[in-house]
């Protein structure tokens, strides 16, 4: 069968199955619906519900068993790309494939992070970020994880750089200012203390001089000095009257 009949069956098995999922039809119009065309497609009907899945939410659709830790879901944040991720576990899949129940439940929550899309760009936007990937993991034990990967918008990061920048030339400023005021401390304890070191040697030389000329200078009025004098020439005329 051609690739378009192929498609073409895909479409109206998958119509017939949403069909009976919302009108409660047993498991077994479901299964068997899918079992003809894969036949018709010669596919199993596991590879046909892929295909289904995969025209319906987009080549991002991967059959993969991801483990529910932090790293595992890290890394697949960090191996896929764009918005139309969807990892489904191997076991998952076969009882999709094989029961409309299932499938239906399923295919729900995987509708979800499709729903939710818009609003989420639009937070991402709103905080200046871009979605490098996202989607919906559906694990081995049935649990479904959505996850979101994303970086800096590159608005956000033009605007983050020139913050960042402003910061570094203001530090930088800072540093400087803080340094001539420094310099200008240290010149200033320099010259006061070359004044204090020539004010101390000045008083040195002084003492010294003083010391070495033995002589003093004193200070009183007329009358002191005019007292001392005629004591003094007393002094001598006695000193002479008595070697006469």
């Amino acid at each position: 069968m051609s690739i378009l009949g192929v498609n073409g069956a895909l479409a109206g098995a998958y119509q017939y199955a949403n069909r009976t999922q919302k009108a409660g039809t047993s498991r077994t119009g479901f299964t068997e619906q899918l079992q003809k065309t894969g036949e018709a497609a010669n596919t199993s009907k596991v590879d046909t519900y892929t295909e289904y899945l995969r025209q319906k939410y987009g080549a991002g659709v991967s059959i993969q068993n991801v483990g529910k830790g932090q790293a595992n879901i890290d890394r697949i944040g960090a191996g896929t790309a764009g918005t139309g991720n969807v990892v489904i576990a191997q076991n998952i899949l076969e009882q999709m494939a094989n029961d409309p129940e299932k499938a239906a439940y399923y295919e729900k929550k995987i509708q979800e992070h499709f729903d939710s899309l818009p609003q989420t760009e639009a937070f991402m936007a709103a905080i200046g970020h871009k979605i490098t990937s996202c989607g919906v993991v559906v694990h081995e034990d049935g649990t479904v994880t959505y996850y979101l990967s994303g970086e800096e918008s590159p608005e956000k990061k033009a605007k983050v750089e020139a913050e960042q920048k402003a910061k570094q030339e203001k530090k930088a400023a800072q540093r400087q200012e803080n340094l001539k005021r420094s310099q200008e401390a240290a010149e200033k304890r320099r010259q006061e203390m070359e004044i204090a070191y020539r004010k101390q040697t000045m008083e040195e030389a002084l003492a010294n001089r003083t010391m070495e000329t033995n002589r003093f200078t004193y200070t009183a009025t007329s009358e002191v000095i005019g007292s001392v004098v005629a004591a003094y020439e007393n002094n001598i005329m006695g000193a002479t009257g008595i070697l006469q």
